[in-house]
């Protein structure tokens, strides 16, 4: 049960009569009434669990977008309801105006709707419903806590889909659709067109050329139905905190838009993501749209977990069908420490077969630590930022001399960066 108000200044009322007419009694009898009439109140206030419910919620929204959830109330009594009801969310779904007047009639409905703006990427659940019902007296009434399930799927941002239109246009100039028509290399035929100065003469067509008696070249455009493989580790390094976002966020945009990038040029578009064991997959998928899709709706539950991941189990899930001549992606802090005796030794045999690119996120305030040195502490923080810095540049020359790309960005510029490395892979006719 509970008090309202009215039931409240009742009792609270007798502390001024007490000042008038002083006596133990009229207290005793005042608070009995009083109580009375609340317990009547109560047995007369309709059950809240009579009431039936149905939720209406969308599937999944991106991290910071706007969606509405639907409750839907319903009264099968023959009495009417009056009361309030509250559909409770988890922190992370950002709920807002999440009670509500009930006033429903014999037989009526009513549409409880709650607008949720989520802080937090992954499943954010419904933790229950209070629904409270007002007795006639207006005096207390009944409450209850009950269970309907409702679940949102937060997505991740994707907010480096900005990048996309003007890498997209990059790609129409290297297939040789745009209105300014570029050159591009490759390894599948296109078609024939004359000779102009500063053409390659290895592309002639002599056959061609000896019809038309006039100069002919062939041009190319970048194969289609590529293998891109995206692997990104969700191991204890992933959760760390860089500005106001993670490494496994930072990462996440990156695999998406290089995803959204290799749908519209035509391959197919692996992911996995995983560390000690694999925890998700998205299988060859080819389309525009439909391998980020997928990939968004796996992306969803995932979170940084404390263990260190197992590369061995996860490269041969990544490349367990892999063609040569693939492109194989793997998101994971650099850290020289960490890799050293995991990762690093699988690289020059994996980069024999396919062309391997490791997409890291780096430390913005490394840097800046490296930087400061206004005091015997500040000079130590240098000392060991500048370690880092050199090991990892040393790292980096080392897997580069086996052909291996590494690409060490801040969280803002990972993104484009990977897009830019699979458009230079794709106008030199390297994939």
């Amino acid at each position: 049960m509970y008090l309202r108000w009215p039931a409240v200044a009742a009792m609270a009322a007798v502390c001024l009569v007490v000042f008038v007419v002083p006596s133990t009694q009229l207290v005793l009898v005042w608070f009995v009434v009083v109580a009375l009439l609340a317990g009547l109140d109560v047995l007369l206030a309709p059950r809240p669990s009579s009431l039936q419910f149905e939720r209406r919620q969308p599937d999944g929204v991106r991290l910071g977008e706007e969606t509405v959830s639907h409750l839907v109330v319903t009264n099968p009594t023959s009495r009417t309801f009056r009361g309030a009801v509250r559909d409770v969310w988890s922190p992370g779904a950002g709920a807002q105006d999440d009670r509500s007047v009930l006033n429903l009639a014999p037989g009526a409905s009513v549409d409880h709707v709650v607008h949720l703006l989520p802080t937090r990427r992954g499943m954010r659940p419904n933790d229950a419903i209070t629904v409270r019902s007002a007795g006639p007296l207006r005096l207390a009434g009944r409450q209850t806590r009950l269970d309907e399930p409702g679940l949102v799927r937060v997505l991740p941002a994707f907010s480096s889909r900005a990048h996309l239109p003007s890498r997209l246009v990059q790609l129409r100039e290297i297939e040789g659709r745009s209105l300014v028509r570029a050159p591009g290399s490759g390894s599948e035929f296109d078609s024939l067109r004359d000779y102009v100065r500063g053409d390659d003469v290895r592309s002639i067509d002599w056959r061609a050329t000896a019809r038309r008696c006039a100069p002919v070249v062939r041009t190319w455009r970048p194969e289609r139905d590529r293998r891109v493989s995206i692997l990104l580790d969700t191991g204890r390094l992933s959760a760390g905190r860089l500005a106001d976002t993670t490494r496994l966020d930072a990462g996440m945009e990156a695999c998406l838009l290089l995803a959204a990038l290799a749908g519209h040029a035509g391959d197919n578009v692996e992911w996995t993501a995983g560390d000690r064991a694999v925890l998700a997959h998205v299988p060859p998928t080819s389309g525009r749209n439909e391998a980020v899709r997928r990939m968004m709706l796996a992306m969803a539950p995932l979170e940084s977990r404390l263990v260190e991941p197992d590369w061995s189990r996860l490269v041969q899930k990544a490349t367990a069908d892999a063609r040569r001549g693939s492109l194989l992606v793997i998101v994971t802090p650099f850290e020289p420490a960490a890799i050293e005796e995991s990762l690093v030794p699988l690289l020059p045999a994996l980069a024999r077969e396919t062309r391997v690119v490791i997409a890291s996120v780096a430390d913005p305030e490394v840097g800046a630590i490296a930087a400061k040195r206004d005091n015997v502490r500040d000079v130590y923080g240098a000392a060991a930022a500048e370690r880092l810095r050199h090991r990892t540049t040393t790292m980096r020359a080392a897997l580069e001399r086996h052909g291996i790309s590494v690409l060490h960005e801040p969280p803002e510029r990972l993104a484009p960066a990977l897009a830019d490395h699979y458009l230079v892979l794709k106008r030199e006719g390297r994939l």
